[in-house]
């Protein structure tokens, strides 16, 4: 994938496809030379090593379509469109009057250079603690360093043709908390009103397209996979945004008008800990057309504005400032002044998207270890879950590794009524909802095989030949029980990475800090560990650096939710009320459904192979077009 990704951090990859060109490339070249059974025995071939370009021509990757808008998202292209664009003064803004808007986005496409732009990033939390395991700070002064190298003065806007650098740089912790909630609500709708009829328009019309169980879609990895290899798989995926593309399309239709500028000249920067997201990024349906209204003067046979316009990842993080000579472990370990702070221009939004700066208490957007490295979508889910129903109780069963874990809630059962006989038997806990996660591709497999339908018998019809016909395999057999069980699932989270997001192919690895050699022996396992004690750990204050000890016990264990905390609408930390109330104004203020900014589609994608020369088309526009890909 990105330059920097090499075929050892792909330790849990699936198998080449079928379709897989490089280990036909690495069989011997045919030779009229005899060769003797002792010499082939001698002579052990080396393993199939895949890199990113014979992916390409694989089912199970990217298309040489979306290898041209990937390629093109690199810590490269972040310098390369600082020094073309200088950037907007927010206080100018915005615009007068609409024809002012619409000459503006033709004169940038027109010259493409020169143009100004609105430089806006957003950065994940696994980001920030990987970069505090690699400096030994903590997970809040990973933020102000990463705040200083994209806003501060000693930062990337002490280089380039026009000392560019981003306005404000946004935590998805924030969006998290959307997509959580909405989560909750997208279960909640499918799991106790399967048969209710909805408006066609209404979001609950569009999650209700969903059937359980309901699999996470925040991993473009898994998306990826499932669209190119299972297609049968995409029912059940979540139609919810990912915490990336919600806080893109957040920051482009408020942004575009609040401030009277075309989505097209607010540039939006991601800073996540996975290669994958860059692919996330270059979805189609990921873009300006698919949320702003049709009759916008704007729109027109011009390309889409992508809501995410490059993604990069922690390692490239490091490159990005190495390229502009810049030191992080000099970088002040300091929130910006307020001086060259820029207030965001809508005040609900500010307070939302960045809580540290308008509270003398820093509210910090942690979570327990219960909740995984990934974002706590299923923690979110049980806990709204155990909300709903007080006198539930929580069965937690792990599976055969640690990446595989079953949860069932169950209520006590019925007290026997008057009329009733007496029974001296125990009756058996009700089991209410059931949910499981799965990370890694081993274990997904391993899903996408149980819910795969049935295979229908080709064999004519045996019905009223004079005896019942035998049941068959496909009907009777452990397929069939397989799809029945995970039918009783409410939802799986699903991750590609083993461990999680902090494990993400993007993050700095053990070697990019000590070397070859591994300082003390530490390994990569070792170094996770590491990684996600920085990640559960947030300093409470800024003036105490003291670490929180984060509840929930061990990864996995879900904590009963606090009754008051319920009383007054907070589930998991996140007061629900004020969510949802932010979704309204949010949906207001645009004018835009919400349907079309907080949920999107998926589909079948069809490999590039066996179609004219796709795998040479392939190779050849990722030799062509360079970037980081």
């Amino acid at each position: 994938m990105s330059a920097i990704l090499s075929v050892d951090d792909l330790n849990d990859f699936i198998s080449p496809g079928v379709a897989c060109i490089k280990p036909v490339e690495t069989l011997p070249v045919p030779s009229d030379e005899v060769i003797r059974e002792d010499q082939l025995s001698a002579n052990n071939p080396k393993p199939a090593s895949i890199s990113f370009t014979d992916c390409l021509a694989c089912s199970g990757c990217v298309t040489s379509a979306e290898a041209v808008l990937v390629s093109l998202q690199s810590h490269s292209e972040v310098l390369s469109t600082l020094d073309s664009h200088p950037a907007l003064d927010s206080s100018k803004l915005p615009l007068e009057n609409r024809q002012e808007i619409q000459d503006a986005v033709a004169d940038a496409r027109r010259t493409r250079r020169g143009q100004g732009k609105l430089f806006v990033a957003s950065v994940s939390p696994q980001v920030r603690a990987s970069l505090a395991a690699t400096y030994g700070i903590s997970e809040l002064e990973a933020g102000w360093m990463l705040e200083q190298l994209l806003v501060g003065h000693f930062g990337l806007a002490s280089g380039g043709n026009h000392g560019s650098c981003f306005t404000w740089i946004v935590d998805t912790a924030s969006m998290r908390e959307v997509c959580l909630v909405l989560s909750a609500d997208e279960v909640m709708s499918i799991t106790s009103s399967s048969n209710a009829q909805h408006s066609p328009n209404s979001e609950a019309a569009f999650t209700a397209q969903v059937q359980k169980p309901v699999l996470t879609s925040a991993c473009p990895g898994w998306v990826c996979y499932a669209e190119k290899t299972h297609p049968h798989v995409l029912p059940y995926l979540s139609r919810l945004k990912s915490p990336q593309a919600l806080t893109g399309v957040l920051l482009k239709s408020v942004l575009s008008q609040q401030l009277g500028i075309h989505p097209e000249q607010i540039w939006h920067l991601s800073i996540m800990p996975c290669f994958d997201k860059k692919l996330e990024a270059s979805r189609q349906e990921l873009t300006d057309w698919y949320w702003r209204s049709t009759s916008d003067p704007v729109i027109d046979s011009n390309p889409q504005v992508r809501d995410v316009d490059c993604v990069i990842t922690a390692r490239e993080i490091l490159m990005l400032a190495d390229s502009r000579g810049i030191d992080l472990a000099n970088l002040p370990r300091e929130p910006i002044s307020p001086s060259i702070r820029t207030p965001f221009p809508d005040s609900l939004l500010d307070t939302f998207l960045f809580p540290d700066h308008n509270s003398s208490t820093v509210r910090r957007h942690s979570q327990p270890p219960a909740a995984g490295p990934s974002g706590g979508y299923l923690y979110h889910i049980l806990q709204s879950q155990l909300a709903a129903n007080p006198n539930s109780t929580l069965h937690t069963t792990r599976g055969r590794n640690a990446d595989v874990i079953e949860y069932r809630i169950t209520l006590p059962p019925a007290p026997p009524s008057e009329s009733s006989p007496p029974d001296n038997a125990k009756e058996p806990d009700v089991e209410i909802f059931k949910a499981a996660r799965y990370y890694g591709f081993r274990n997904i497999q391993n899903l996408v095989r149980k819910l795969k339908p049935s295979r229908v018998s080709r064999l004519p019809a045996t019905a009223g030949v004079g005896r019942a016909s035998r049941p068959t395999k496909a009907s009777n057999g452990a397929g069939s029980r397989e799809k029945v069980a995970m039918a009783d699932y409410a939802y799986v989270e699903v991750m590609a990475c083993p461990g999680g997001c902090t494990n993400g192919g993007g993050q700095i690895k053990v070697e990019d800090v000590f070397g070859q050699e591994r300082k003390a022996g530490m390994s990569q396992k070792q170094w996770l560990e590491k990684v996600d004690e920085a990640y559960y750990s947030m300093s409470e204050s800024g003036d105490e650096q003291q670490v929180v000890e984060a509840g929930g016990g061990e990864e996995g264990d879900v904590d009963m939710p606090d009754a008051e905390e319920v009383e007054r609408g907070v589930i998991n930390g996140i007061d629900v009320n004020r969510v949802r109330g932010l979704l309204r104004y949010w949906e207001d203020t645009t004018g835009i459904p919400l349907r079309k900014l907080c949920f999107t589609s998926f589909r079948a994608v069809k490999s590039d192979v066996d179609r004219g020369g796709g795998a040479e088309r392939a190779i050849e526009l990722a030799g062509k077009i360079g970037g980081g890909w």
